[in-house]
């Protein structure tokens, strides 16, 4: 009989299958209280709850009816723990305490265990830690391997919330390798879960995104949906890391389920409300916490109320409801302060910024005193607080070391992320610790470069993890063939919407299975020294920009000197992007167009006086993140001159020292489409004898990468495809399909110098703060130090005289900067063709 309570947790179909025939078989009450006890289990499980204390009742009074004590001393504990389960925490507690009267032995440890599950459910963990180690141990004794292993999940669940992390992996550890013994492969999947949360909480993302991922894998595997427990935990570690779209997804579609219980809906808002309020949707975020605060109460779960009324000041704060809220933010932040709770930080942090006078500091102060957590995002919330605390009392030199030590907390959060993706948005969680560092080094013009370099680009200064990979994965030749599948039916006018269903499967396929990768390196390469940036660009010119509180700072490195000037907001140059491309994509079309006005404007907006600063002669231009889409040769000054746009300092002196590759071996591919068919391909080929050409069939996405690894020169043709929604997947379209950012990132040698043809190649998404992703990014991540690309729509026949132009100038020894340049003045005496040579930039050395 005890077989069908297993069966109720490891298998609940055959569970109630066999429960149900039972039933109707049998008149033995004691076999009859365990059928209707399986039932119960089934039933709460997939949230029908009143059936379940139906069925659940039914079992007591058959276990009555045998006279067996511990029987239904069993069948109660099931009973109470349901009830709590539902919601109905006091009722529950009370049947608990009627189970564990008189028992002893293992049907006390069972019933100490369920009771101690639900003060866990309540959150009140210090007092259900003895309870479930005594349980753990009375059942360990009588030699119950699947209960022990229950009761360690329990454990390892609770040491963690209580901030023991070893303690917790100890434990679930020892569960996992009890529940693979005796082969319960769902309950293992329970402690898989929960070691994948012990990874994010040690700052390993990609081992417990990839550990999420293996037991998503083997529940769909066992025809099994995933528990509330696994969605609800992967879904915070999609929020560690950046992914709260993703997090929304995810819990969105387990709240479409049917029969959710009580206590796992009123979490599931909860999770909701943060997931909303990370993906910037204030209005439901708040709808969704206070009806997660509602059910807290009825449910008298006080611990999880706390952390909802925190949501929902959060999200008022965001609307910008004030009336009232600097006392609830402060009673919130005083209680979690209390708890000397992990949410603390953020709590007192935004109970001060409500807060007048000296009460902001004592707040703030509260909220330091937690940097000295181990998790990494914690820990950088309480410096924070730090920062703004040295603010208010105008110590400039706390306020940036206070910064300093957080972003240094951000980077060990970041350290074991193997996925480029991951690491550019975990940076979003130093967003503010950067806003205040910037706001207070923009009084010198040396300290502002320094911090400029601190925060940007960092994920472009380690390699993605992929490079050392020489196998393509299964999902990304499936997306490959896809694309080639999809192209061909667009051309035949066939119907695609199968197509578009299945790409978008494969992509968060390849995209989940990007994430679970981990560092190949821990350590990343540290922002330049203020002199060595200075020393290198000696009598040449570099001008970085530097966005601080929604005004550009234009910082002028030359002869030793770095000058300091002040320009346009950020919203004036955003209003004339728009008419730029609109201009560029004009003369793509071939029609006449004049950007002179618009360029001056530009011009006006980005530099101001900064302009009469720069020399004449060649300028490396390092803008802010939003920037580098723009087509920088409209500005007059630029435009007659050779200029090379680097995301940083610190990637242009990266490229500077790197070696070239030996060989100088030339790599010329044209893709499919092409109007011109690739017209430069051919005059290329004529005038470099010795390149490896690839066209037609032979231009697949395999045969390019493998001519691309280590090539001195490369340059490909072919339509390109730039994706805003996922950087990762803008692509250049080959024979045999698309190749993304995740195909470049394969690469074991960077090809040395790129020029990328393609409309838009050299568009790069903002993600984060101050970084960049997209196909050139990939390519400068792992060490590319030269390319040529647009950042608009191009003509193709114009783009094929440009191209040749610029390989004339690459053979000359010129850099790509200058190849650039010379096409530009070659140009300018034809719209179209100007307008076509104002959409490729150079980027590198």
């Amino acid at each position: 009989m005890e077989e069908l309570l297993e069966l109720a947790l490891e298998d609940p179909a055959e569970g109630r299958r066999r429960a149900e025939l039972l039933l109707t078989e049998q008149s033995d009450p004691l076999a009859r209280s365990y059928a209707h006890q399986c039932l119960g289990v089934v039933f709460r499980d997939s949230g029908c709850a009143d059936r379940a204390l139906e069925e659940l009742r039914a079992g007591l009074r058959a276990a009555r009816a045998a006279a067996r004590p511990d029987r239904e001393r069993d069948v109660r504990a099931t009973y109470g723990a349901t009830l709590a389960y539902v919601g109905r925490t006091r009722a529950g507690l009370a049947q608990l305490e009627r189970a564990l009267d008189g028992a002893t032995g293992e049907t006390a440890a069972k019933v100490q265990m369920r009771q101690a599950g639900v003060l866990v459910v309540l959150g009140r963990y210090e007092e259900a830690v003895p309870v479930m180690r005594a349980a753990r141990d009375a059942i360990a004794r009588a030699g119950n391997v699947v209960w022990e292993a229950r009761t360690r999940i329990w454990l390892g669940y609770l040491d963690l919330r209580l901030g023991q992390v070893d303690e917790a992996e100890r434990e679930v550890l020892r569960a996992e390798q009890l529940l693979r013994s005796c082969d319960a492969t769902l309950e293992r999947l329970t402690a898989v879960e929960n070691i994948a949360e012990i990874a994010v909480a040690r700052g390993d993302l990609a081992t417990g995104l990839r550990r999420y991922a293996e037991a998503a894998e083997a529940y769909q595997a066992a025809g099994h949906p995933m528990r509330y427990d696994g969605v609800a935990l992967r879904a915070a570690a999609y929020l560690a890391a950046g992914l709260a779209d993703e997090a929304v997804s995810l819990l969105e579609r387990f709240a479409d389920g049917e029969g959710i219980p009580a206590t796992e809906e009123a979490e599931l808002h909860f999770l909701r409300a943060t997931a909303l309020q990370a993906a910037g949707d204030p209005e439901q975020a708040l709808a969704a916490a206070r009806e997660a605060r509602s059910m807290f109460r009825q449910q008298q779960r006080s611990w999880f109320e706390l952390r909802a009324r925190l949501a929902t000041v959060r999200a008022r704060d965001m609307l910008g409801d004030y009336r009232g809220l600097a006392r609830e933010a402060r009673l919130v932040a005083e209680a979690l302060h209390g708890q000397h709770a992990d949410e603390a930080p953020v709590a007192l942090t935004l109970a001060g910024r409500l807060a007048r006078g000296e009460d902001r500091v004592v707040l703030w102060e509260q909220a330091a005193s937690y940097r000295d957590r181990p998790n990494g995002l914690v820990r950088a919330g309480a410096w924070l607080a730090r920062a703004l605390a040295q603010e208010e009392r105008h110590d400039r030199g706390g306020v940036l070391r206070a910064c300093a030590a957080g972003l240094d907390a951000i980077d060990e959060h970041r350290r074991l992320i193997g996925s480029s993706e991951l690491r550019a948005l975990a940076t979003s969680h130093g967003r503010e610790l950067t806003t205040v560092a910037l706001r207070h080094a923009a009084t010198e013009a040396r300290t502002l470069l320094r911090w400029s370099e601190r925060t940007r680009a960092t994920a472009l200064a380690q390699p993605p993890a992929t490079s050392d990979a020489t196998t393509i994965p299964a999902s990304l030749a499936a997306l490959r063939d896809n694309g080639r599948r999809l192209a061909e039916a667009r051309q035949a006018g066939e119907p695609t919407e199968g197509l578009e269903r299945e790409r978008v499967r494969l992509e968060r396929a390849v995209r989940s299975e990007h994430h679970t990768l981990s560092a190949s390196t821990a350590q990343q390469q540290r922002p330049p020294a203020v002199e060595e940036i200075v020393d290198t660009v000696g009598d040449g010119c570099l001008v970085e920009l530097v966005d601080v509180d929604g005004r550009l700072h234009v910082l002028v490195v030359h002869d030793g000197k770095v000058r300091h000037r002040v320009a346009g907001t950020t919203s004036d140059v955003g209003d004339l992007l728009g008419p730029a491309a609109m201009l560029l994509r004009r003369a793509s079309r071939g029609r006449p167009t004049s950007t002179a006005d618009v360029g001056s404007r530009l011009q006006a907006a980005i530099l101001g006086d900064a302009a009469r600063l720069i020399p004449d002669g060649p300028v490396v231009l390092a803008p802010t993140a939003r920037l580098h889409g723009l087509a920088w040769s409209l500005l007059p000054m630029l435009h007659d001159r050779p200029f090379t746009v680097v995301p940083s300092a610190g990637q242009w002196l990266r490229a500077r020292n790197t070696a070239r590759s030996k060989g100088h071996r030339t790599v010329l591919v044209a893709g499919p489409g092409l109007h011109t068919g690739g017209a430069e391909v051919p005059v290329l080929a004529r005038r470099h004898a010795d390149a490896v050409l690839l066209e037609q069939a032979d231009a697949t996405v395999e045969n390019v990468l493998r001519h691309l690894d280590g090539a001195d020169l490369a340059h490909v043709a072919a339509h390109g495809r730039f994706r805003a929604d996922s950087p990762l997947f803008s692509a250049l379209d080959l024979a045999d399909g698309p190749l993304t950012v995740h195909d470049l990132e394969r690469l074991r040698t960077a090809p040395y110098r790129v020029v990328l043809s393609a409309c838009e190649s050299g568009v790069l998404a903002p993600v984060g703060a101050e970084e960049l992703l997209g196909l050139t990014a990939a390519l400068l991540s792992i060490g590319t130090v030269g390319l040529v690309s647009s950042v608009g729509e191009v003509n193709d026949a114009a783009t094929a005289d440009l191209m040749v132009g610029v390989h004339d100038a690459l053979a000359r020894g010129l850099d790509p900067a200058t190849a650039l340049y010379e096409a530009r003045q070659e140009a300018a005496d034809d719209s179209v063709s100007a307008g076509t040579a104002a959409a490729f930039v150079a980027l590198g050395v």
